[in-house]
């Protein structure tokens, strides 16, 4: 029942962003509601408004396919959101509980392979977005991406964090709460991932404004802008790879096209990092040559 009524929390976010103009119903200047009706939806649904009243407030949690596919298409859902809303009309699979994403071991093969990778900044990060490995240049990159470090826990709490990204911030939270919630999924039943929304909600206008949307997008591939005190301003392309054989972990990749001036910035920042590490290295005793 608890999946049930979260089915319709997430309908009754998505409904309040359609617009009549979206769906082409003429618009009422007398309307009191954000967005489309409930017996509005139902309409262009195909389904009768007492049942859709009863999705919404969590009094039927096994609607059909096409149903499903019809709220879908009206709700204008992507990709995402409708593999989002599928899962929260489905029975939840037994819970499994491990240890803490955050304490959970990651390979040692994985952070032996990242640490090779010297131009190319890499972290490996759990599905509540810890940061559980990194390598040199991805921590010399943004101060984000030192383990033990949630990334949303930063962007919206930490002012050195959300200066990194400038006038694009708005875009990368909104972009990164969409993720987020496409990647926790429907199992919100997860104490340490209502421990964090719990936090961010209380400490942070924005993200419960973004959160009560419900908005989902898996975002997998992108580009990325850094405002590097050192370097400068640049972008990088990003690609999220899962990590077999972990609760959830995934590798994230960054990367500038060949021959742009990005890449020359990145090169510049892996020397700099190069340099800085080999400063750090004990001399050898010049006794023992």
């Amino acid at each position: 029942m608890e999946r049930a009524k979260r089915l319709g929390e997430f309908l009754r976010a998505r409904r309040e962003q359609v617009t009549p103009d979206d769906v082409g119903l003429p618009t009422d200047e007398r309307r009191r509601v954000p967005g489309l009706r409930r017996e509005e939806l139902a309409m262009l649904a195909g389904v009768s408004a007492d049942y859709y009243v009863r999705l919404e407030q969590g009094r039927d949690h096994r609607p059909s396919e096409q149903v499903l596919d019809a709220l879908a298409r009206v709700l204008r859902l992507g990709d995402d959101a409708t593999a989002h809303l599928y899962e929260l009309a489905r029975p939840a699979p037994p819970v499994r509980r491990a240890s803490r994403a955050a304490d959970a071991p990651v390979p040692a093969v994985l952070q032996e392979l990242v640490d090779t990778w010297g131009t190319t900044p890499a972290i490996v990060q759990s599905r509540h977005l810890d940061v559980l490995a990194s390598n040199a240049i991805a921590r010399a990159l943004a101060p984000c991406y030192e383990p033990g470090v949630n990334l949303l826990r930063g962007l919206f709490l930490d002012p050195a964090i959300r200066e990194l990204h400038g006038d694009e911030l708005d875009h990368v939270l909104g972009e990164a709460v969409a993720a987020f919630r496409a990647w926790v999924g429907g199992d919100t039943d997860d104490p340490e991932l209502q421990a964090l929304v719990g936090e961010l909600s209380l400490k942070s206008e924005g993200f419960r404004e973004l959160w009560a949307r419900h908005d989902v997008q898996a975002s997998m591939t992108g580009e990325k802008r850094f405002l590097h005190p050192t370097v400068g301003t640049f972008r990088l392309r990003y690609q999220v790879l899962a990590v077999p054989g972990t609760e959830g972990a995934s590798l994230c990749v960054m990367h500038a096209p060949p021959g742009t001036a990005d890449a020359q910035a990145l090169a510049l920042l892996a020397t700099l990092t190069a340099d800085g590490a080999a400063a750090r290295e004990p001399r050898p005793d010049r006794a023992s040559r």
